[in-house]
């Protein structure tokens, strides 16, 4: 039986040429040797799997090289690997230290590579110090880590940074089905794909992952095969989902999903991967964002033809609905109930973005064309009129936008608008102050309409309007108004009225509620010109009393007698 070598090993890379997805940092190392311009100490870092170790290896070759050399000759004698994981204390820093004093036998230069330098002690990090500042002529460092952060900047301060980047999916499936051709494996293009797209930019996850399946399905790589042995869900589940909701087949898509449990996926990566989905759709709706889709170009056809079938808006809310489950999912005790309720949001979301039962109750077509009523555009809404329940009848929103036109000699039934009114709190300061609000906008309705009476009035007309609107206020028990409006005399100029306050509080008071003063007196002199001018003056208020002592004052001035009284009854002033 020979012996069996996967494919990470097999494949790793000799050249530069053969490195998968670091082309910048491949060609920054092959000029820097041509030019002579490369440093004593590197630092490689990245991910894991995308080519650190093996760059830092062809590197130390190349260097070696003369041209002289076998095609197999490796350098043993002048490379040394030394895994920081496990050689991590002062006394091995020290023995490699030792070491780099002695010039090669072979070659020009002794290469260093350690590995996992971040799992290097703190003290091991000083002691290698001196040496990575000023090594020999002979002697070239290469670190590699995955973990930058966790090296101290003294070392980070002395290396050339080279960060490696993810493998990119489309370089990493050009590579599988290059190894594929080589091992005589015929790939589907979507396999590779979803392989590629396991591994998660690690080149050598994604050879790990191709060997495992070779190993499950043989020489014939599908897509079924791959998402079976890796335990994915398919594009076609999330197809038919999509389909599903789309046409807002409720019980189909619980079903469904609930198939998708039974075959040992979890709730959490199913509507992850639908909200995946849905962002996939999104960017085929526009062809300059297709190439963002990594997927085969069989499967790119399936969703340019799906975002076909969804508007903008049902992906952008369907998204914000499973990003939000994704978000709670971890937090909730009834996990699986939270999915289905996603799911049948998503459902009953109609291609416009709204919901098919909002708490806006439309009547659907159905219901005018039984009744022989054509639509009608609505140009301006008409005032609601308050008539009595439709009985058997649906309600109706006080809008209906229909898209066709009626002819004007058809006669339409009659329309029964009957809209609840919202209903708030009389006792809540913000219903006070809501209602005021409502009673100066209509006001304001009035004034701005034309053809309202005008006519002329005398000064003793507008006073007896207004004392007896002082007197109705009395009768019905507002006192407080009533007193606000004796506080001064009115001053009439023309048909402005002028009032004159103490202070701020009074006037924002009385402005507040001007309307139904404003609207008897406009009814009563039959002029709606009339006006409010409402003033502010701070000495006024010296003529006001407020305190105790003030009170007093202001009483002994009308009746001199108050003081006798006070003193031969021993009264005090509190």
């Amino acid at each position: 039986m020979e012996h069996f070598i996967v494919s990470a090993r097999k494949y790793r890379p000799q050249t530069f040429k053969d490195v998968v997805g670091q082309q910048a940092i491949t060609n920054t190392l092959l000029n820097a040797i041509e030019h002579n311009h490369l440093a004593q100490a590197l630092l490689f870092t990245g991910p894991r799997g995308v080519g650190k170790t093996t760059c830092a290896r062809i590197l130390a070759k190349m260097i070696n090289s003369d041209g002289t050399e076998k095609d197999d000759e490796d350098f043993a004698f002048n490379i040394f690997e030394l895994d920081a994981a496990s050689n991590n204390s002062v006394d091995d820093i020290r023995n490699l230290t030792d070491q780099v004093r002695i010039p090669p036998q072979v070659g020009k230069y002794k290469v260093y590579i350690i590995d996992e330098v971040h799992m290097l002690s703190q003290s091991a990090f000083n002691a290698f110090l001196k040496t990575l500042e000023e090594p020999p002529k002979h002697c070239i460092f290469i670190l590699a880590t995955t973990e930058k952060h966790k090296i101290i900047p003294t070392i980070l301060s002395r290396c050339q940074i080279f960060d490696f980047k993810r493998i990119t999916v489309k370089d990493a499936k050009d590579y599988l089905n290059y190894i594929a051709t080589e091992q005589g494996v015929t790939a589907e293009d979507d396999a590779l794909h979803i392989i590629a797209q396991k591994a998660d930019g690690a080149m050598r996850d994604a050879l790990s992952i191709f060997d495992r399946v070779v190993s499950f399905s043989g020489k014939n790589l599908t897509r079924q095969a791959v998402t079976e042995n890796l335990n994915v869900l398919d594009y076609e589940t999330y197809f038919t989902s999509t389909d599903l909701i789309l046409e807002h087949k409720i019980p189909e898509l619980l079903i469904q999903f609930n198939s998708t449990l039974s075959k040992g996926f979890d709730g959490h990566h199913y509507i992850a991967g639908l909200a995946s989905h849905f962002r996939d759709l999104l960017v085929c709706k526009n062809p300059k964002t297709v190439e963002l889709l990594e997927v085969g170009e069989d499967t790119t056809l399936k969703y340019i033809e799906q975002s076909k079938k969804a508007s903008l808006e049902f992906l952008l809310k369907g998204i914000e609905l499973c990003n939000d489950c994704d978000l709670k999912y971890k937090s909730s005790k009834n996990q699986r109930l939270l999915v289905e309720l996603c799911l049948m949001q998503l459902a009953s979301i109609t291609f416009d973005g709204e919901k098919k039962n909002s708490k806006h109750y439309i009547i659907p077509p159905s219901y005018f064309k039984a009744l022989g009523v054509k639509p009608v555009p609505v140009v301006k809404p008409e005032p609601v009129v308050e008539v009595q329940e439709l009985k058997e009848k649906p309600s109706v929103q006080d809008k209906i936008e229909t898209p066709e036109p009626v002819k004007a000699e058809e006669p339409l039934p009659e329309l029964h608008l009957n809209r609840p009114s919202p209903r708030t709190s009389g006792l809540s300061l913000k219903s006070i102050k809501a209602k005021k609000e409502h009673l100066i906008k209509q006001m304001e309705v009035i004034i701005d309409e034309e053809n309202l009476p005008k006519e002329d009035f005398t000064e003793d007309m507008f006073m007896t309007a207004w004392n007896d609107y002082i007197k109705g206020l009395h009768g019905s028990g507002k006192k407080i108004m009533a007193s606000m409006l004796e506080m001064n005399q009115p001053v009439l100029d023309g048909t402005k009225i002028g009032l004159e306050f103490p202070n701020e509080t009074l006037k924002l008071e009385l402005e507040k509620s001007q309307f139904p003063l404003m609207e008897y007196l406009r009814k009563t002199l039959k002029n709606f010109d009339l006006k409010l001018d409402i003033t502010v003056n701070e000495e006024a208020s010296k003529q006001y009393v407020f305190t105790t002592r003030e009170k007093y004052e202001k009483m002994k001035e009308k009746n001199p007698n108050i003081e006798l009284l006070k003193k031969t009854f021993g009264l005090d002033i509190n």
